[in-house]
């Protein structure tokens, strides 16, 4: 079993334990992919790093290797490092992301689809604060933990949708991450208690 930033079991009962009201889990279903390639979308505005021939029969098209680029092969990497199976499918995701949106960043334009990521970005970050501040009833884990927020947060929500239809990393995993959020949950509301004595 890894450790540290590769603990898939650790790192999932850390997110957990804010994530743990059906509704905010349904949100962040919803909005944390969006988050994800609309960030993409605007990093393909940055510098090319370099062009690579892509294309069947010759070669005649060029896939431009940007900061969006770099930004989904870390992504996709680390995903993979921390389980094979749901990380190579969250590795796709990614990668197909970029394509997406580097596809829609020629059609849009930076005049344009900058005001899109930001429209997107303020209603995907406010559904996610109203999901935390109404239905968790708790301060979102970025406040604790960034790297939770913004590098495992995609491969966590599709880990919560791939638990829906019965997948599991390894044997007893979702047993031990239950106990491990129930664990933390309880922590958090002992301190709560404590601070409003």
């Amino acid at each position: 079993m890894a450790k540290g930033l590769f603990d898939l079991e650790n790192n999932f009962a850390f997110y957990g334990a804010y994530h743990s009201n059906p509704t905010n889990v349904l949100i962040h279903m919803l909005f944390v992919w969006p988050i994800f390639y609309t960030s993409l979308l605007l990093l393909q505005f940055t510098p090319l790093l370099l062009h690579v021939p892509f294309g069947f029969g010759g070669g005649d098209a060029l896939l431009p290797l940007n900061f969006a680029f770099v930004f989904a092969l870390i992504y996709a990497l680390f995903y993979v490092l921390m389980d094979k199976k749901a990380g190579s499918l969250a590795a796709l995701l990614c990668m197909l992301c970029w394509l997406g949106s580097d596809a829609n960043a020629s059609r849009l334009g930076f005049s344009l689809a900058w005001k899109v990521v930001l429209a997107a970005q303020l209603f995907c970050w406010t559904g996610q604060f109203i999901g935390h501040g109404v239905f968790e009833k708790r301060a979102p884990a970025l406040l604790d933990n960034l790297s939770q927020a913004f590098l495992m947060a995609p491969f966590f929500v599709l880990l919560e949708a791939l638990q829906q239809f019965g997948y599991e990393p390894y044997p007893g995993f979702h047993a031990s991450v239950h106990a491990k959020i129930d664990a933390a949950r309880k922590e958090w509301e002992a301190k709560k208690a404590k601070k409003t004595i």
